[in-house]
């Protein structure tokens, strides 16, 4: 019985180490092989948005002066209030945004408790 069980272990490690290995041939296997993507030199970065190239034949687009961006665009990784801060808050004090995203979030909320209730355990 310890000699099979042994058997089983030494398969099992085996099989992980299989699984662990990277694939043969590929550019997944290369990049693994060689320590991950090539390194993007400093100069570069600062003067175009390296990876943002989605065409074939592009090139990636360059980075512009902040001034030639929209207003918004410098917002958008403001800190939200999450539904709990919103909650708390007196609703006559609030702005017509804060409400909005507090009717979102809530709404979001009831929709998730109502799906786990049906969910397939």
């Amino acid at each position: 019985m310890l000699r099979a069980a042994g058997c089983i272990r030494a398969v099992r490690g085996a099989l992980r180490l299989r699984a662990a290995a990277p694939a043969k041939g590929g550019k997944k296997a290369k990049e693994a092989a060689s320590g991950g993507p090539p390194p993007v030199s400093l100069e570069l970065r600062s003067k175009f948005t390296v990876g943002a190239n989605i065409m074939k034949d592009g090139s990636d687009p360059p980075l512009k002066d902040d001034s030639e961006y929209p207003d918004w665009l410098w917002t958008l990784l403001d800190k939200q209030p999450t539904l709990s801060e919103l909650q708390r808050k007196d609703i006559d004090a609030m702005e017509e945004k804060e409400i909005m995203r507090l009717l979102k979030l809530d709404n979001r909320k009831k929709i998730k408790e109502e799906n786990g209730l049906h969910a397939k355990n």
